[in-house]
């Protein structure tokens, strides 16, 4: 390609908006355009890239058994009712009602599209397994898109969902998939890690999420320093801690009026306590009832954790349920007298071992101190558990091991669903016996256009990108460096050589000063680059140089096409040593 016929129509200011590299680069470089929040037109470059990807990802998947579909973008609202999954998604999910009436979801993903393609289709054993998958945009109405494609609205995904008769073909199945992720990950040129994750509103009993270690990264990884466990923070577990001892005799509980004072931070500066002194309760609808959670003061409860030990979904309860339950205003409940409510109470491992703590008092404005659980409110009974239900800080531990934590982005996930999805959408088979069963499910995703950017935060420098070469737009970009007969014909007979023998090149013919071409060399990215200008022409020789690094070589200009070559070859055979 030339550079003067291509549209790359690179930017020298930072995007304003743009807070994360991936999305700084891919705005500079040309790669894409946004068109509205959360949303993007993907210019020559970009595309180029992610039709590598999708390369990448669709050999990978093809070679491992996998058959590719297509399902529509627009799906019946009435599947995702049978699953209770447009109440898992809420607003996120968008929606809309078409001419007649009837309502319609903008695909998040297609689990439900899937799972009811497989009941009409599968009804033998025999059939089983398969393993269906597809490359398609998706959307969800994110409350707060940011980061560029890290958190977009719409996005492209690969997803993949697989049928079984039982659930050893499934493990089996799901190790097959977690392999070929780790070779599409290899091959487009990402470190990972591999740490185990919650499924949340997708379901299931197990889940592996792959994700790249990046400072940007919205997801935190939770492991070991020596490697023995890794997890995301929404599935880390964390060791009980040691039990409190109580300085002395505690008195009675008493009541504390707190006019006004319904905060964590509030509470604290108006008693003078630290928030390690403090209960914290949180109220949540979960079907007809509602639980309560507690924590210690400066613990969060993780959401997913709660969903787990809830045995369901579970969401903030308003404020006028809480004041029905509580006799109370938002902010001054806590667990004395709820066990004899219709509430399910989940006590937090850091709660359950307080020696005593100041709580809300199930009264407006008032707090109660000298709280002692196991006294005071029972750790024990019907519907009371202790769990883990928080999220893991810092000097937490795991084993007895120190948890350390940092960020990453996550660019794939695997499932093992069950039959969470086929029994409500009566996706079954008939066994040897002749009896009807459901089928065994498994699901696969990963984020085409997260891997884009996840490629640019661990591989730029303040120049610009620095692509793996297997998914970089052009493998090599030549840039003459005068307008002379003979640099222009040089660079014309390397741009055609090239060409000829299958390598991706770019050849920037613009009229444009040296420096000019350079700096767009680098800020797009291009692996290899070969520079060919008068002075070292004079000696039939070329500059070559790869992006990654500030060495420059000569080369004569009868071997510059072999030299060129071997680079690549080599970059591609370091891809397969990650």
């Amino acid at each position: 390609m030339r550079f003067s016929q291509a549209l790359i129509p690179t930017v020298k200011e930072v995007p304003a908006d743009a807070e994360v590299p991936s999305h700084q680069l891919m705005i500079r470089a040309g790669l894409m355009r946004k068109v509205a929040s959360g949303t993007y037109t993907y210019l020559p470059l970009g595309w180029r890239t992610l039709r590598k990807v999708i390369e990448i990802v669709r050999r990978e998947m093809d070679a491992a058994g996998a058959q590719e579909i297509l399902m529509p973008a627009v799906q019946p609202m009435e599947l995702w009712q049978q699953t209770g999954r447009n109440v898992d998604y809420g607003q996120t999910m968008a929606h809309f009602t078409d001419r007649h009436g009837r309502e319609n979801v903008l695909a998040p993903t297609a689990e439900e599209v899937v799972t009811s393609t497989a009941a009409g289709e599968i009804n033998s054993y025999k059939q089983l397994p398969v393993n269906l998958y597809q490359i398609s945009f998706k959307f969800r109405d994110e409350f707060r898109p940011r980061f560029g494609v890290l958190r977009s609205r719409e996005f492209i995904m690969k997803d993949a969902y697989s049928f079984h008769a039982n659930y050893e073909c499934l493990d089996r199945t799901y190790k097959i998939m977690y392999e070929t992720y780790c070779r599409i990950f290899r091959r487009c040129g990402l470190e990972y890690v591999i740490v185990e994750a919650e499924s949340g509103e997708m379901g299931g009993s197990g889940s592996h999420q792959f994700t790249v270690p990046c400072q940007s990264g919205e997801d935190i990884i939770v492991y070991t320093a020596d490697g023995s466990y890794a997890a995301n923070i929404e599935k880390a577990i964390v060791d009980p801690l040691p039990k409190q001892q109580p300085y002395g005799n505690i008195g009675a509980m008493e009541d504390v009026h707190t006019p006004n004072v319904k905060t964590i931070a509030d509470v604290c500066e108006f008693l003078q306590r630290q928030s390690r002194d403090l209960i914290k309760t949180l109220i949540y609808a979960h079907e007809k009832s509602f639980v309560a959670a507690m924590v210690r003061g400066d613990f969060e409860v993780n959401p997913e954790k709660l969903r787990i030990n809830a045995g369901g979904s579970v969401e903030m309860a308003s404020a006028e349920q809480i004041e029905e339950l509580t006799g109370a205003a938002v902010g001054f409940a806590g667990p004395v007298g709820l066990c004899n409510k219709n509430v399910k109470m989940i006590i937090d491992h850091s709660v359950a071992g307080m020696a005593a703590g100041i709580c809300g008092a199930n009264k407006t404005d008032y707090h109660t101190k000298n709280v002692v659980p196991g006294r005071d409110f029972p750790l024990a009974g019907e519907n009371i558990k202790i769990a883990d239900i928080r999220n893991a800080v810092e000097g937490d531990t795991h084993n007895g091991q120190k948890l350390l934590f940092k960020n990453g982005i996550e660019v794939g996930q695997v499932f093992k669903l069950g039959t969470k999805y086929s029994e409500k959408l009566n996706a079954c088979f008939l066994d040897a016996d002749g009896k009807s069963k459901p089928c065994i499910m498994g699901c696969y995703g990963i984020g085409i256009n997260r891997i884009v950017a996840s490629a640019i935060e661990t591989g730029h420098d303040e120049n610009g990108i620095i692509w793996p070469i297997s998914i970089a737009p052009y493998e090599v970009i030549i840039v003459p460096t005068g307008g002379e007969q003979e640099v222009v014909a040089a660079a014309e007979k390397i741009y055609n050589d090239l060409k000829s023998q299958g390598v991706e090149v770019l050849l920037d013919d613009r009229d444009a000063r040296a420096g000019v071409k350079f700096k767009d060399a680098d800020l797009i990215g291009i692996p290899v680059r070969i520079t060919v200008g008068k002075k070292a022409l004079s000696e039939n020789q070329v500059e070559i140089k790869l992006r990654r690094n500030a060495q420059v070589d000569k080369v004569g200009l009868d071997s510059v096409v072999n030299e060129t070559k071997t680079r690549i070859a080599k970059l591609k055979e370091e891809l397969k040593a990650f």
